[in-house]
């Protein structure tokens, strides 16, 4: 497996941009309100872009309200859905067979840059109980289960009741603790049961690798963000191998990777970002926050690899950091009113 993180910004343009032009007409091919949307929007068929900036992002909140799948309802293998936070229903995905598991295949081998050839012990921050229905997953149940299919051995360091469970932890250390081992779990949830259960206790985890995703916001009480996260775990429990991911249910896959250093995440080769200004669309320059918009190759049985989230980044910098192409932050999600306008953009169209 060829290690992810290694195209150029110039590189990446060449190589994704015939495979996502390919993908929309995939799309518009097998998918009847995607096709709709994008005659509305006047782009016609067999349409060259010029750049990946240019190609027609969907709203991800189009999912949360319409079906768009590019399979026949009897190859659908998996529906997954998102966790709906926000009052406005949940995001529904529909993966066929070869998409499932392309999806998994290409998150172990983005992951695999900073884990290596070979699965690990692993600490699940989370409790056994979230993953018991197989069928239909919430956000954090598949995010958990699909981690874990790249370890072995695994812990939850909580037990069924949500309920820190140390001798879990302390027996995982005394068997693995001496090797590499992943820990896997969502941020504020590694803060509040693993950093803290592992400061009190004098934990050592400095073999650790640590994945961890889900935002900050619930950590902005507490003063932590990313950079004190980091100093912290470093100082208290000797773990420096730190990398926070962005991924949505809505881009199943595809996941953008911190580096090393911290502070920046980059695309795997087959992804891209673009941060445009909420007002304009156009492309942001660096330095100016916007509207994140995420690009994969991976969408094939839905209509996601052109993305409008409702999230806003800056970009930092491009082929100048750890690995190359472009490095950006997630600064948080959009105030809803202007989440709802990025929808609203397109619902002239969706009548049509």
């Amino acid at each position: 497996m060829t290690a992810l993180f290694e195209l150029s910004q110039a590189q990446r343009e060449a190589t994704l941009l015939p495979q996502l032009t390919e993908l929309t007409e995939h799309h518009r091919a097998h998918c009847e309100p995607y096709e709709r949307i994008l005659g509305a929007l006047g782009i016609e068929r067999g349409r060259q872009f010029g750049a990946i900036a240019d190609l027609p992002w969907l709203p991800v909140r189009m999912f949360k309200n319409h079906d768009l799948k590019s399979v026949p309802d009897d190859e659908v293998f998996k529906v997954l859905t998102s966790s709906g936070t926000t009052g406005s229903g949940a995001s529904r995905i529909y993966l066929d067979k070869e998409a499932a598991g392309a999806q998994t295949r290409q998150l172990g081998a983005t992951l695999q840059t900073v884990l290596g050839g070979k699965r690990l012990p692993m600490l699940m921050v989370d409790t056994v109980s979230i993953i018991k229905n197989r069928r239909s997953f919430s956000a954090r149940g598949a995010g958990v289960l699909g981690m874990a299919t790249f370890g072995r051995n695994h812990v939850y360091a909580l037990d069924e009741n949500d309920q820190p469970d140390v001798e879990a932890v302390k027996g995982f250390l005394a068997k693995h603790g001496n090797e590499p081992f992943l820990i896997f779990g969502f941020t504020f949830m590694v803060w509040l049961y693993l950093y803290e259960v592992a400061k009190e206790h004098n934990l050592d985890l400095s073999n650790g690798i640590l994945i961890h995703s889900g935002g900050w916001k619930k950590l902005i009480d507490r003063a932590v963000d990313n950079t004190e996260f980091r100093r912290r775990f470093a100082e208290d429990t000797g773990l420096t191998r730190i990398h926070n991911y962005y991924g949505m249910i809505e881009q199943i896959g595809t996941v953008f990777l911190e580096g090393p250093s911290g502070n920046s995440l980059y695309c795997p080769d087959f992804a891209d970002v673009v941060i445009r200004n909420p007002e304009t669309w156009e492309e942001q320059p660096i330095g100016e926050p916007g509207v994140i918009e995420v690009i994969s190759t991976l969408p094939r049985s839905y209509p996601g690899h052109v993305l409008l989230t409702e999230d806003l980044g800056v970009l930092h910098g491009i082929d100048d950091g750890d690995w190359p192409g472009k490095r950006f932050s997630v600064l948080g999600r959009l105030p809803r009113a202007e989440a709802r306008g990025c929808s609203d953009t397109f619902s002239g169209g969706q009548a049509a």
